[in-house]
């Protein structure tokens, strides 16, 4: 094994974690599953090339009917404390110290502790996260509840499309989600389930059964390797990828001794559509302002079905997060304009019989679980079977007829402007024009600058990336910039900043 020297300003931290016998367990962890994962990767990629070459469409597996059809077998009960999940925090970068704190003070049921997409998984970052993790289970954190009192912590690694950089194993990049539940694992595996609190994952853009297998097996080699009881993990799935749509049913068969759930990711749900069908004028993704919300056909049969199928089988279900931010103002018409939209949005979700949902702004937390109490009786919907509903592929396929994109030359609703590369350059240089003179320091202002170059270079590439994730992971523009930024200021760029 050969890893990468501390992160600047991180050595304690580094020192901490990567032990002589964490690196031992990951040296183990990560050669027995390397190969696995390989083969995973190159599942994903052929399913794309057969629906691309057929131009077919997905549907509900008949390989696996057997399982659908079997009405007795359901996944184990959840331990206590995720009985009672109302309302998570959704998205929290634990590398960010100071909103990891005020989430762990909050009134919050869960925490979904993001080391994929939410963290941006810099090494820097997951050192900084992971230990910033350790912190809390072990109850190092001045001010905070201890671990057993504290909003339960689902912590969510990398998704399989993300590599560790900074670790090689037998030669190799380290898978990024085995590198973050390694060290999650190795060292707070047995604290959490020590405090009737944990091991709690969540697993991100999962594609397929076998994934989810895959992860099963991961468990259970964990568990024995660490000396923990068979079922101490507990892992929700979201539900974040049109394929994975089709067989939710077998993804809770293979977790059904480590399943808490399933997940309504509905962002990176319908930027599924995008990466599997955005060549196809018919399934292009509409202006999510006004299209992408569970008001619309298509998402609303992917909620309702996810459901039903976690219901069916004694398993949780997740609603989506409300990404919004509350205006400052409690008294101003644009806080009561948010908040009235997040109601309307969540009391959807409530009355299709979700279990729970997740929000990201703290102020939210409160107001939504307010909701539960006043529209649900007692820790959980899972009497809500909704023998009502009956979705089929088409319902799940069925995308809003208003399209914008510059592949298809679509017109814009409103002014009826053909969507072409050069009005996209030209809305970004207004854009940045408007935003620059913004920008408080020249750090800033070039952050800007990088963020739109990152973004033509996306929209205007011959082929869309499949994950933004792993694009910006090894794009060049982005590393360079980081670590020049890290060498000026030993401080972190975050996408969600530039």
């Amino acid at each position: 094994m050969e890893v990468s020297p501390a992160p600047p300003g991180l050595e304690a931290e580094y020192s901490a974690l990567l032990t002589a016998d964490c690196r031992h367990f990951l040296h183990e962890l990560i050669s027995t599953f390397d190969e696995e994962v390989d083969q995973i990767l190159q599942l994903r990629v052929q399913r794309k090339v057969e629906l691309d070459l057929s131009g077919g469409l997905p549907s509900f597996p008949e390989s696996t009917a057997h399982i659908r059809r079997d009405p007795e077998w359901r996944v184990l009960p959840v331990p206590p404390r995720l009985h009672r999940r109302h309302v998570d925090v959704g998205d929290l970068a634990p590398c960010d110290t100071q909103r990891f704190i005020q989430a762990l003070q909050s009134p919050a049921q869960g925490l979904q502790v993001d080391f994929d997409d939410g963290n941006c998984p810099t090494f820097y970052n997951q050192i900084k996260g992971i230990h910033n993790v350790v912190q809390a289970v072990y109850n190092h954190i001045p001010n905070v509840p201890c671990i057993s009192q504290a909003p339960v912590l689902m912590l969510r690694p990398r998704a399989w499309n993300m590599v560790e950089h900074n670790m090689l194993v037998e030669g190799k990049e380290a898978p990024g989600p085995l590198f973050d539940f390694g060290l999650l694992m190795f060292h707070c595996g047995k604290k959490l389930l020590e405090q009737q609190s944990g091991p709690f994952f969540y697993l991100s853009k999962v594609e397929s059964f076998m994934e989810a297998r895959l992860w099963n097996n991961i468990f259970v080699w964990t568990q024995q390797k660490l000396a923990l009881p068979p079922g101490s993990v507990k892992a929700t799935v979201l539900i974040e990828n049109v394929l994975a749509a089709f067989q939710m049913e077998e993804i809770l068969y293979e977790l059904r001794e480590h399943s808490a759930g399933l997940n309504c990711g509905l962002w990176d749900y319908s930027a599924s559509f995008v990466n599997k069908f955005g060549h196809r004028r018919a399934f292009l993704l509409p202006d999510r302002s006004k299209y992408v919300n569970m008001e619309k056909h298509f998402l609303r049969s992917y909620m309702d079905l996810l459901v039903q199928t976690c219901h069916r089988r004694g398993a949780l279900a997740t609603g989506g997060m409300a990404a919004l931010l509350l205006p400052e103002d409690p008294l101003s018409d644009s806080h009561r304009k948010v908040l009235d939209s997040v109601i309307r949005l969540k009391l959807l979700e409530i009355h299709a019989g979700v279990d729970g949902f997740m929000v990201y702004d703290l102020n939210l937390i409160e107001p939504m679980q307010r909701l539960f109490q006043l529209h649900t009786e007692g820790e959980n919907q899972l009497q809500q079977l909704r023998p009502d509903v009956s979705v089929t592929p088409d319902d799940l396929l069925r995308m809003p007829s208003v399209w914008q994109w510059i592949r298809h030359q679509a017109q814009l609703e409103d002014d009826s402007r053909l969507v072409s590369r050069q009005l996209v350059s030209a809305l970004t240089g207004d854009m940045l024009e408007q935003l620059s003179s913004l920008c408080p320091s020249l750090r800033t202002k070039r952050m800007l600058h990088t963020a739109a170059d990152i973004f033509l270079e996306v929209v205007l590439k011959r082929y869309f990336p499949e994950f933004i994730t792993s694009y910006l992971n090894q794009e060049h523009t982005f590393l360079s910039v980081h670590g020049r930024e890290q060498t000026e200021n030993s401080e972190v760029v975050h996408p969600s900043k530039l």
